[in-house]
């Protein structure tokens, strides 16, 4: 054969790369996220991860979601943001990412009003506000959106549903019904009348009271009215 039927011959190749190298590829240079499966206690979960950090969980059943925007599957998150998770929350306001950032200080176990997040993010008067910012997280139960309730202490709503939301709180060691039975009695703090400091009711301080040395009251007021001092570690 010829230099030249062979530079024809080759000319005439054509080669097409597998379906799955292109996501890959886009993936590797930060165009499309790529994401993982991940366990939960309100069932399997794919969790969606750039470069800049983790940026959705959706339930496995919604898998769609990610094919349809072009991610890529991988087997797990990488090492990094297992150790550490961090998020990418660029696409979200100022205001937004304000409230994430304090809902990630509720710790495992323990709850707080959408008033308080409000408190802590020195907008008091945006309450409802708060709601709809906790409704879009991204990255539910890694930020952990379900530790907010009502500020009447009630549950609440919850992206995934009521169901999981009291799922995931109860994984954590917080039991629904006993939340709601104190909603519906008014309680929203709770003192003890040996050091004369209130708590929220799930504050790790809260919990250690022991009934006979337990006060509550149905507002911060009505506590500091009766000589009690807001906990320094909850913050009520």
């Amino acid at each position: 054969m010829t230099d030249f039927q062979l530079l024809r011959n080759l000319k005439s190749l054509r080669t097409e790369a597998p379906p799955s190298l292109l996501p890959k590829v886009l993936a590797d240079v930060g165009l499309v996220d790529s994401y993982a499966p991940m366990a939960s206690a309100i069932g399997p979960m794919l969790v969606a991860f750039g470069r800049s950090g983790i940026t959705a969980v959706i339930p496995e059943e919604d898998e769609a979601a990610f094919v349809d925007r072009g991610f890529r599957r991988v087997d797990a998150m990488p090492e990094r943001l297992l150790r550490r998770p961090r998020f990418d929350l660029s696409r979200l306001t100022d205001f937004e990412r304000s409230v994430l950032e304090v809902t990630r200080t509720i710790p495992a176990g323990q709850v707080r009003p959408y008033s308080w997040v409000a408190r802590e993010i020195g907008r008091p008067g945006a309450v409802r506000a708060v709601g709809s910012a906790l409704g879009r997280n991204p990255v539910p139960l890694l930020i952990p959106c379900h530790r907010v309730v009502r500020s009447d202490g009630r549950i609440g709503d919850y992206a995934f549903g009521t169901p999981a939301k009291r799922a995931a709180l109860e994984a954590e060691g917080v039991d629904p019904d006993q939340l709601e039975e104190r909603a519906r009695r008014g309680v929203r703090y709770m003192g003890s009348d040996t050091n004369h400091i209130y708590c929220h009711p799930t504050c790790r301080y809260g919990r250690r009271l022991t009934e006979r040395h337990t006060v509550t009251f149905t507002s911060a007021a009505a506590a500091e009215a009766a000589g009690y001092r807001p906990c320094k570690v909850c913050r009520p």
